[in-house]
């Protein structure tokens, strides 16, 4: 017999081989897999503490399981990198994130082992339900696993999934990956519950005490055992406070070593004889096996490219994100105003609040991912007389569409939504462009729909969203806020009204929030080509600026619109609206992005590609005009 090859990252055939390795060979493997996650993400950056933690977890899931015979759906899905290492793309990863390359999220047209595509929070169940469903309908005979975060579990959709699946009895795993974090640390009451059954091995032990003792005694032991059924839930329930899962109807396991791969193993063939849906609770460390991660998880929860050594970023921003404009100015307004209080669903950190949380903690929500309850509970402050700011990500926003309408803008609720990360962000793909908030924003009765172009102006936005008795929305992208003090010769003039930039005698352009620096770049270039372009600042969407803009258009030979936002439904339609309405006449070209999902890429190439950089401004202009 020969001697058995050596498998490594780089000689292995996986997910196969690993059903044949030895533990030994196991764990060598997952030191390679943290080297090659931290050397790679450093370059194309990414999402790396979250992956970190797993490892151990996507090779004992791979190791049991049978991918893509069984299915196995990650939640939110940038923990995913492992299990895309272990099924043949690894080779892929230099390309991670990076336009025409490897998305950071699971895809299903990219491998059959991505068998759901996720990118939001807290679906994993359902999803998973759903396919046991299709599954046991068609007869067929293979598992089905959810990995969800402790943190993803508070969303409300995984409740309802939870209780969904318990009562339908369909063969599923649900495993939870705790690490005591989402993106932040976590809080709440699921928080608190997931606590106690870490430290619930007082119940285990004496639940295995009084079944061996009881057992024990001749003839009456296995009846006496049935009898004290009433004594030993009440022990459960004493030390474990509620015993969740199991009310639901699924059966509880663990919690288990998340970074020990034999009890691993162990805990999911077990798992796998289980008849109906298992919860499988498993402790793992966010950013395990790497110093500068495990320290500072939530840093590198999403990363720039760094330097491995130092876990420093290799370039930084110069001028002041519009996340950190936004937290400074909240500081400056709970100043002076006492009833004002934030709220954040598990995104302190990303959307620029941690400064306001250290000073003002007890005027600080975090209510974890769940953003229908967000708006919800900052409808009932207002109510109570309070002013929220609610800031989320543009693409979580979407979840919250009906409490937003019916909550907040029924209601005529003084509630200010901070709008963070709209329009492209380029590398997170898909799940995450804001690029749909000024379409689904505007149709709301009541709302009042903002958009700056530069740092001051949203500040000054802030101030005037604040003297406000109804609702009101400002939405700003990711990065570095540009400065147009300059351009505007100091003078912002009112911040709900239109600026005019320039006036152009062959074509107007109007512009909105990010797109006016942009187009600013595209009318100068043009300009000293001899082009007479002019510029506007359209800086409220909804309503819209209807005598400025009626006013631009009846002096202008043609107009252009340009917004970081899908056509349909955007400022450029509703602009034509009006003028249609008005029966001004004359030609206009609407520069959006087209109602697609956008896939991932650098923003440069992104904006590029679809016309909507410096270039593309200026050669659609030429193309209007020459036409």
């Amino acid at each position: 017999m020969g001697e058995r090859r050596k498998i490594t990252l780089s000689t292995g055939d996986f997910p196969e081989d690993l059903k044949h390795m030895s533990n030994d060979e196991l764990d060598l493997l997952t030191y390679e897999i943290r080297d090659f996650l931290i050397e790679h993400v450093s370059k194309t950056g990414g999402h790396l503490a979250s992956n970190l933690g797993v490892v151990e977890l996507t090779i004992a899931l791979h190791t049991v399981f049978d991918s893509p015979r069984d299915k196995i759906i990650w939640d939110v899905g940038h923990q995913s990198y492992v299990h895309k290492i272990l099924t043949g793309r690894g080779d892929k990863f230099s390309s991670l994130r990076q336009y025409g390359g490897m998305s950071g999220f699971p895809k299903r047209e990219e491998s059959p082992h991505d068998c759901f595509d996720t990118g939001h929070s807290s679906n994993s169940i359902s999803a998973a339900a759903g396919i046991a469903a299709a599954r046991d309908f068609q007869g067929e005979n293979f598992d089905v696993v959810a990995v969800i975060g402790d943190g993803a579990l508070t969303g409300g959709l995984a409740f309802e999934a939870l209780n969904n699946a318990g009562a339908s009895k369909s063969k599923m795993i649900i495993i939870i990956n705790d690490n005591g974090m989402s993106i932040s640390q976590n809080i709440g009451g699921l928080s608190q519950h997931l606590s106690n059954l870490r430290m619930s091995s007082t119940y285990l032990d004496i639940k295995k005490q009084i079944k061996k003792a009881l057992k024990g005694i001749p003839r009456v032991g296995e009846s006496l055992y049935a009898g004290v059924e009433h004594l030993r839930d009440s022990i459960k329930y004493a030390v474990v406070e509620g015993a969740l899962f199991e009310e639901l109807g699924l059966k509880y396991m663990g919690p288990f070593d998340g970074h020990n791969i034999e009890d691993l193993t162990t805990a999911l063939m077990l798992a796998r004889n289980v008849e109906g849906p298992v919860v499988l609770h498993v402790l793992t460390k966010k950013g395990k096996g790497y110093k500068n991660s495990e320290n500072s998880p939530d840093k590198f929860h999403g990363v720039a490219p760094f330097n491995p050594t130092t876990g420093l970023p290799l370039s930084t921003e110069d001028g002041f994100s519009y996340s950190q404009i936004f937290g400074n100015k909240l500081i400056q307004l709970a100043a002076r105003e006492e009833r004002l209080v934030a709220i954040s669903a598990a995104m302190i950190h990303g959307t620029g609040l941690s400064k306001f949380a250290a000073r003002y903690p007890q005027r600080m929500f975090d209510v974890g991912i769940a953003e229908g309850h967000a708006v919800s509970f900052a409808a009932g402050i207002a109510a109570g007389g309070y002013r929220p700011v609610v800031a989320i990500y543009s693409t979580f926003l979407q979840r919250a569409y009906d409490q937003m309408m019916i909550d907040v803008c029924m209601q005529n609720l003084p509630v200010i939504f901070a709008i963070d990360r709209a329009g492209n962000v380029g590398a997170d793909g898909e799940t995450h462009h804001g690029v749909f908030d000024l379409s689904y924003l505007s149709h709301m009765p009541n709302m009042k729909v903002l958009a700056p172009a530069d740092g001051t102006e949203l500040a000054l936005m802030l101030d005037y969203a604040l003297t406000l008795n109804g609702p009101c929305a400002i939405r700003y992208p990711r990065g570095e806020a540009p400065d147009l003090t300059t351009v505007y010769q100091e003078d912002y003039g009112p911040i709900n009204r239109s600026k005019v930039i320039f006036f152009g005698e062959e074509l107007m352009i109007l512009a909105v929030g990010k797109m006016v620096s942009v187009a600013y770049e595209a009318c100068v270039r043009l300009r000293q080509q001899g082009v007479s372009v002019g510029l506007v600042n359209v800086r409220s969407i909804c309503p819209l600026d209807e005598e400025a803009i009626l006013q631009i258009a009846k002096q202008a030979k043609r107009l252009m619109t340009v917004e970081d936002n899908v056509l349909q439904g955007g400022f450029g339609q509703q602009a034509a609206g009006l003028l249609s309405r008005e029966e001004v006449l004359l030609p206009c070209r609407h520069v959006a992005w087209p109602n697609v999902f956008v896939e991932h890429g650098d923003d440069r190439e992104l904006f590029g590609k679809y016309k909507l950089d410096v270039d593309g401004i200026c050669e659609r202009v030429r193309d209007f005009i020459e036409r």
